[in-house]
């Protein structure tokens, strides 16, 4: 599976992927909307490849946050990646 589309690493992955991968733990996505525009990377690090940029309002499936960082989906682009968890806003 690509990691840029679905959404496993080799310690978490995403629950509905269950049936196709094994990982440690799995997460069920909690949907997050953008408050601000919001840049996906590739990785943690703040120089991580941009993989795109999020419009505010945009949904965020997240499945972790660590550090100030929030690592999930882009469910409109398809896309997995992470982003500045401050960006972002938990929906009700």
């Amino acid at each position: 599976m690509d990691p840029r589309t679905h959404a496993v690493r080799p310690d978490l992955a995403d629950v509905r992927l269950a049936e196709y991968v094994f990982a440690p733990h799995y997460a069920a996505p909690l949907p997050y909307r953008t408050n601000a525009p919001v840049t996906l990377r590739e990785g943690r690090p703040i120089g991580s490849a941009v993989l795109a940029a999020l419009r505010s309002g945009e949904t965020f499936e997240v499945l972790e946050l660590a550090g100030g960082n929030a690592w999930g989906i882009a469910p409109n682009l398809g896309l997995v990646g992470y982003c500045d968890a401050g960006l972002l806003e938990r929906v009700q």
